[in-house]
C-alpha cells in the first residue's frame, strides 16, 4: 500500500498543474475576446492619413520613387520622414501606391469640381504620374483633382486619346504635344 502512495501523489500533482494551465489559457482567451476591437481603416483612409504626414517635397519624392518602381526606397523615405516603424511605413507606401493622393496643405480642404468644362483652381497642386519602362512623365496642376484625372484616364483607356489629351491641356499648363506624350503612357 505504501508503494502506491508516491505515484498517486505525483498523479494528483500533474492533474493539478494541467488544470491550472487550462484555466490560465481559458482566462487569456476570454480577456482577448472581451477587449474592444477597433475596425481597421479602409485602404483609402490609410492612404489619406499617410499622405497627410508628408511635406510637399517628401510627397513629390515619394510618388516619384513609386512611379519608378523603387518600393524599397519609397518605404525608406516614408520611414525617415515620419519616424513610423518599418511595417507601418511599408503599409503606408502600399496604400499610397494603390490609392494615389494629391498633396494637401494641412489647412486646405479639397473643393469638389462639378463641371470640368470651365477649369476651377484648387487650393492644392495635384500630381499625376505616368510611366512605361524607363519613361516617366509628371503633370502638376492646381486645376486637376482625382475626379477629373479619373475621367482623363477613362478616356485614354477607352481609346479616345485626343479627347483625353485635350482635357488634360484644359486642366493643366502643358502643351497638347506634352499631353499626348503623357496620355500615350496611360493607354495600356
Amino acid at each position: 500500500m505504501e508503494s502506491l502512495v508516491v505515484p498517486v501523489l505525483i498523479l494528483l500533482a500533474v492533474m493539478a498543474a494541467v488544470l491550472f494551465a487550462y484555466r490560465g489559457i481559458a482566462n487569456r482567451k476570454a480577456s482577448r475576446s472581451a477587449a474592444p476591437v477597433e475596425p481597421a481603416p479602409t485602404p483609402q483612409e490609410a492612404a489619406r492619413a499617410a499622405a497627410a504626414k508628408l511635406s510637399e517635397d517628401e510627397h513629390r519624392r515619394l510618388y516619384a520613387l513609386i512611379a519608378q518602381g523603387q518600393a524599397m526606397a519609397a518605404i525608406k523615405l516614408y520611414y525617415e520622414a515620419t519616424g513610423e516603424g518599418l511595417r507601418a511605413s511599408r503599409d503606408a507606401v502600399g496604400a499610397l501606391a494603390a490609392h494615389p493622393q494629391p498633396y494637401r496643405t494641412p489647412e486646405a480642404a479639397p473643393v469638389p469640381d462639378d463641371d470640368d468644362d470651365e477649369p476651377q483652381r484648387f487650393p492644392y497642386r495635384y500630381r499625376a504620374i505616368a510611366s512605361k519602362g524607363d519613361v516617366t512623365r509628371e503633370v502638376s496642376s492646381n486645376m486637376l483633382n482625382d475626379e477629373i484625372y479619373g475621367r482623363i484616364r477613362t478616356l485614354a483607356r477607352s481609346g479616345d486619346t485626343e479627347a483625353a489629351a485635350n482635357a488634360l491641356t484644359r486642366h493643366s499648363d502643358i502643351s497638347l504635344k506634352q499631353a499626348r506624350e503623357f496620355i500615350a503612357l496611360l493607354d495600356d
